[in-house]
């Protein structure tokens, strides 16, 4: 017991409710964004138990408790039905409520222990063909312009790697590896070594994704041709960053997300993100025969299950 109450099987739901909501502001040092969601999902649980006639956490059961979730889900007059991160942000803020009012001795047992919300329904990911990744890099602008060379760069390393945008905005100029140029037999160019991207993903994971050579070319030609002239202009003399925005330093997530709706805005594309040319990558590579391992390491997920919702995509 962390508050010394003695056990109270009666204390009033709205009490408890102040307590844990103290509780979670002073010791747990919840962000105050958060700490305003948890109050107004408990403020609606408080008043969905009143309804039923429950006046203290003591009286609460079990199937009060999934009762209430249903509800999220449902909504009805006075309130929307809930998305399902919010429901299960709720569930969440429920059961920590009555974990706290048994810790500490505010009410005599958890009917939230074993009640889980709705399963969440897995949605399949939406993707996006090579034809509209054509139009998307078409309306970049001039092709030989500083910044359509790094705008075509970033699109083609968010398709061509399934990174998200967060790791690729944060690579280095070292992160990438292209290989070295040289000249066949017949006096063609070609290319020797390695070709690929270190990418940092959740928990500081590195994992090396290899370079397609739309993705190679654009990078060679960013790096060699526009990279020196858009650092020249301003910060980015000093800085690792692989890519940079128009004042020479590192290009932001939200920076990197405008370049991607710009042109799909100019291609007459809606509703494309960042994240649906990464579910188009993972789709292209099952298309191709990979097993759905190979796509989990390359996409940095923790399970194989995860990725294996990619196989109910096609990009054909």
């Amino acid at each position: 017991m962390t508050g010394g109450h003695a056990l109270d099987a009666h204390a009033d739901a709205d009490a408890v409710l102040a307590e844990y909501l103290t509780h979670l502001a002073t010791e747990r040092g919840l962000a105050a964004n958060t700490l305003a969601s948890y109050r107004r999902d408990l403020r609606r649980y408080l008043e969905y138990l009143e309804e039923r006639g429950r006046r203290s956490l003591a009286e609460v059961s079990e199937d009060d408790v999934a009762a209430f979730l249903d509800a999220l889900r449902a909504g009805d007059e006075r309130h929307r039905a809930l998305c399902d991160g919010s429901a299960a942000r709720a569930a969440s803020a429920v059961r920590g409520l009555h974990r706290f009012a048994v810790r500490e001795g505010l009410a005599s047992h958890d009917p939230a222990g074993r009640v889980r919300p709705p399963r969440r329904p897995r949605r399949t990911p939406r993707a996006i063909g090579a034809g509209e990744v054509e139009r998307l890099l078409a309306a970049l602008g001039p092709e030989d312009a500083p910044l359509t060379l790094r705008n075509r760069a970033l699109l083609e390393v968010l398709y061509g790697t399934g990174a998200r945008i967060s790791e690729v905005v944060g690579l280095a100029v070292d992160d990438v590896e292209l290989g070295d140029d040289g000249a066949g037999d017949g006096g063609e160019r070609r290319t020797t070594g390695v070709e690929r991207v270190r990418l940092r993903g959740a928990g500081g994971r590195t994992r090396a994704v290899p370079l397609g050579r739309s993705a190679r070319d654009a990078l060679r030609a960013y790096l060699t041709r526009a990279r020196p002239a858009i650092a020249a202009h301003g910060r980015g003399r000093g800085t690792h960053a692989l890519f940079l925005n128009a004042r020479g330093g590192r290009l932001t997530r939200q920076g990197a997300w405008g370049v991607l709706q710009a042109a799909a805005e100019r291609a007459g594309l809606g509703g494309i993100s960042p994240h649906m040319l990464r579910h188009s990558f993972a789709a292209r590579l099952i298309d191709g025969g990979a097993d759905v391992r190979v796509v989990r390491e390359l996409l940095g997920l923790a399970s194989v299950s995860t990725a294996q919702v990619y196989t109910l995509v096609s990009v054909d």
